[in-house]
Parts: C-alpha cells; sequence; structure tokens
C-alpha cells in the first residue's frame, strides 16, 4: 500500500458508463445565465453612449467627454469589486448561493440605467451590473468545475466563457434597433431566470463535504450524475482531498501546494488581460476608424462578435481533445502574429490628414453608416482596409481558443480547495483592475502615439504569454481535481497516494 495509486479506481467501468448528464448540463446552464448577463452587461456602453454623447441626447442625461469616459470604464472597477466581495462570499456562504446573490445588483443596476433621470444613476447602475459581473465571473467556473465529472469538465468549463460571449452578441445585434433604455430592461431577464433556476439546483458536493453534510453530498452527487450512479468511489476522492487539506496560514501558504497554483492563476489573468483583449473590444470603434478599414465601425461589432462566438464553440469542442497547453500555444501564436501585423500595419500605414479628435468619445458616432457606400467605391484602399480588419479578426479568434476561456477553466482546476473560493475571488479582482489600468492607458497611448505603440506592447505580452503556458501551465486534461491537488503537492506525478505514510518523503523532496 505504499506505492503511489490512481486516486479514482478505474476498474468500475462500468459504474462510470451508468452517468447520466442531463441534470448536471441543466445545472450549468442555470448557473451560465449569469455569464450571459455579464457579457451582455460588459459591452452594454457600445450603442448606449453614441446616443448620451449625442447632440439630441436629453440634457439631463448627456455626457461630455469626461462623463462617457468614467460611464464606459467603471464597469471595471465594479467587477473588480464584486470579485473582492466573493472572495468572501463563495466560503461563506458556498459557490451557489454566490451566484445567486449576483442578480440583486444586476437587476438593481439596470433599473437605474432604465430609468435614469441624471447621469449619477446612468453611473451607479453601470458600476452595480459591473459588481454583478465580477461576483459571477468568480463563483460560476468554481460551481461548475465542482460539480462536473473529469470526463465533461473541459468542456462544460467553457460554458461561461461561450455564454459571456453569446450575451455580448445578443447586445450588439439589439443595440442598432432597440432604444438604449429597453436594452436596460431586457438586461434584467437572464438574471431574473438564473435565480429562478438555481433555486432547484444542488450546492456543489464538494462545498457540503467540506462542511460535514456527506448525505447531502451524496444526495447531490447522485441527482448531478443520474440516480443509478455509484457515488461511493467519487465521494471517497472527494472526502480523500479535503482530509489533506489543513488550515491556511501564511507559513502554509509558502509552501508549493498553495503558492504554485495561486502564483499561476494569477499571473494567467493579468497576462489575459495584457493581451490587450478588454481596450481592443472597449475602443473597436475607434481602433478601426483610426485604421481606414472597409466597413464602418456598427457592422464591425457584430462581425467580431460573431467571431468570437465561433472561436469558444471551436475551444469548447477540442478542449479535453487536444489538450489546454496545445490550445494555450496556439492563442499564443495566432495572437502574437496577428499583433505584430497590427504593429507592422500601424506603423506603415498613413494617418490620416487633418487634427485627430480631441478624444475617444467624440469618435463614438454613426456617421461613418452614412459613409458605408463612399467607403466600398474606395477601391485603392479596399486591400489596405482588409488587414486590420483581418488581422483584428484573427487575433479574437486566437484569444478566444485559448487565453479566453482556458484561463478561467484552469483557474477552477488547478486552485487548492481550502483556497478556492478566496484565490478565484483574488484573480478576478486582478484580472479587472489590470483591465481598468490598460484601458485607460490605451486611450492616452493612442492619442499620444497612434496604434503603433500599444499594438507593440500586445505584441510583446503574447511572446510572455507562450513562455509561460511553456514553462509553468501544468497539464490538467483529464485529471480529476485530487490528481491535479497531488501534481503540486508532490511535483511528480498526478495521483494521489493512499497511504499517510508514505506522503511524507513527498512533503520532504
Amino acid at each position: 500500500m505504499d506505492e503511489e495509486t490512481p486516486l479514482l479506481n478505474k476498474r468500475p467501468t462500468s459504474t462510470e458508463s451508468k452517468v447520466q448528464n442531463s441534470k448536471l448540463f441543466l445545472a450549468v446552464f442555470s448557473a451560465v445565465l449569469g455569464n450571459f448577463s455579464f457579457g451582455y452587461s460588459l459591452v452594454y456602453t457600445s450603442p448606449v453612449l453614441p446616443r448620451l454623447t449625442a447632440p439630441d441626447a436629453d440634457p439631463r442625461l448627456r455626457m461630455g467627454p469626461e462623463q462617457a469616459a468614467w460611464f464606459g470604464s467603471i464597469y471595471t472597477l465594479g467587477a473588480a469589486a464584486g470579485g473582492l466581495g466573493t472572495m468572501l462570499l463563495n466560503d461563506m456562504i458556498g459557490r451557489k448561493l454566490s451566484i445567486m446573490t449576483s442578480a440583486v445588483p444586476s437587476t438593481v443596476g439596470y433599473i437605474l440605467m432604465g430609468g435614469a433621470v441624471d447621469i449619477r444613476m446612468l453611473l451607479l447602475g453601470r458600476f452595480l451590473t459591473g459588481v454583478a459581473g465580477g461576483m459571477t465571473a468568480a463563483s460560476i467556473p468554481v460551481y461548475i468545475s465542482e460539480i462536473s465529472h473529469k470526463a465533461v469538465r473541459g468542456a462544460l468549463g467553457s460554458c461561461p466563457q461561450i455564454t459571456a460571449v453569446f450575451g455580448a452578441l445578443v447586445l450588439y445585434a439589439m443595440g442598432p434597433v432597440v432604444p438604449w433604455r429597453w436594452l436596460a430592461v431586457a438586461g434584467e431577464v437572464p438574471a431574473v431566470w438564473m435565480v429562478v433556476l438555481l433555486a432547484f439546483m444542488p450546492s456543489s458536493p464538494r462545498r457540503l463535504l467540506a462542511l460535514g453534510r456527506e448525505q447531502q453530498a451524496r444526495e447531490a452527487l447522485c441527482w448531478l450524475r443520474g440516480e443509478h450512479y455509484d457515488a461511493r468511489t467519487e465521494l471517497l476522492a472527494i472526502q480523500d482531498s479535503i482530509n489533506r487539506q489543513e488550515k491556511l496560514t501564511w507559513s502554509r501558504l509558502a509552501t508549493p501546494i498553495y503558492y504554485k497554483p495561486i502564483l499561476i492563476s494569477v499571473v494567467m489573468r493579468f497576462l489575459q488581460q495584457m493581451t490587450g483583449i478588454t481596450p481592443i473590444l472597449v475602443y473597436l470603434e475607434i481602433i478601426f476608424s483610426k485604421s481606414n478599414v472597409l466597413l464602418p465601425p456598427g457592422y464591425d461589432a457584430v462581425i467580431v462578435g460573431a467571431v468570437r462566438l465561433l472561436s469558444v464553440v471551436v475551444a469548447a469542442s477540442l478542449m479535453d481533445r487536444a489538450g489546454r497547453k496545445a490550445l494555450l500555444y496556439t492563442s499564443s501564436l495566432l495572437m502574437f502574429l496577428s499583433a505584430l501585423t497590427l504593429t507592422m500595419n500601424s506603423h506603415t500605414a498613413a494617418r490620416p490628414p487633418g487634427p485627430g479628435p480631441p478624444n475617444l468619445t467624440m469618435s463614438l458616432d454613426f456617421s461613418s453608416h452614412n459613409a458605408f457606400g463612399s467607403t466600398l467605391d474606395a477601391g485603392p484602399q479596399t486591400a489596405a482596409g482588409l488587414i486590420p480588419l483581418i488581422s483584428t479578426m484573427v487575433f479574437i479568434f486566437g484569444y478566444a481558443i485559448g487565453w479566453g476561456p482556458i484561463t478561467w477553466l484552469l483557474m477552477s482546476e488547478v486552485l487548492p480547495l481550502v483556497t478556492r473560493g478566496v484565490a478565484s475571488g483574488l484573480c478576478v479582482t486582478v484580472s479587472w483592475l489590470t483591465a481598468f489600468v490598460l484601458t485607460h492607458a490605451f486611450s492616452h497611448l493612442v492619442d499620444r502615439y497612434g496604434l503603433y505603440v500599444p499594438y507593440l506592447c500586445f505584441t510583446v505580452v503574447c511572446v510572455l504569454c507562450l513562455l509561460f503556458a511553456a514553462v509553468c501551465i501544468p497539464e490538467t486534461r483529464g485529471r480529476s481535481l485530487e490528481e491535479i491537488e497531488n501534481y503540486f503537492r508532490t511535483g511528480r506525478t498526478l495521483t494521489i497516494n493512499r497511504s499517510p505514510s508514505a506522503a511524507e518523503p513527498d512533503h520532504g523532496r
């Protein structure tokens, strides 16, 4: 018994064959409605800001450059606050209740924006929807990971990203035809449905076992896997992992089993934002207007949204086939090549004649739609106009098949159970604070240096992403959460040593 054995006994294949995923899929669908709301609210300003900055806007709500900048960026501050709050909520009330709680700031925020009579109501509503977004981003991936079995965890782990992207695409499609107040009203619907459905879903079996509620954990696991599923083996595996957990202290935090997965998760979220994905999406219309692309910004938003959705669907199908690291390599290379192309194109392309707009907000108008025909007639500019458009689409595609969904998935897979709630909130907070700083810095860099400097920075970051994926990130495909934990404990294998006495040499290595 001193030898290391796989955590999950591979003999009872008949038990594994009895797993039924229908109720598991229902639980995941109920949870990711929160991610749909998150994606929808993130890009809410895209069609709304042009209307609020227009000369014919309601005088009480008309925004100047500074107010519009805050309306666009305050969401990320709210998301950071939501991530911090979820650090406590995940362990205090559990993952499921944390997700349900996010519906409160989301609904109140949309009500404030939909019924706004002054700018303060718009800003507060925008901030509250950001709080909800941060809460869902920190709790939903963890909940999905803990209720899923390893055969489908990779695909289901991509669902938060898929539904968030789909929510953004729905907003892009509705924006041109739906009044902005009704866009806010529509944003309340997914959050309400999420609460209603989650009320009938089980809590995480891992959390129930951690609280000593073994019977409830067994019932939850049987509900998720099917009534004929023998939950004993999986419950023993989960309990074995929980028994190894000790109270987290600063001295224990210095051991590899804790600090390595936390550092990997935090650095991945930091690099994910440093690739420039948030400012590219937030300032997409402005970027295209400065790049002299073929299509007007309104059409570009829909195209990019469709490409993002296609990309994450492709990633979901490849997650457990190609492996996490292979997709991260491909993602990094595609982003590097497209960012390099954008850097060279922005450096060599002639700048448009005359002074540029005094600020980024003033470029958020739809005058380019009226010039659609004249743009198509500009034959000599057609080829040049396709380069930034195609490169941006490749960049979005590369991000969406790797560093977008896999970062979320790995965060929930590699974090130890005792730190999972707090560390996931920390990761989300770091991610959104980085997004806030980078988005503001991007606008200043573009005003001063053009697109060349920020694109060059993004190109360098993509190289760092490739190196980090190669050196620091373990392959988790087909591994249970307990086997992943043991990898960081021993540094050698993805199995768990059953014998406590045999575990001592591993700690001493």
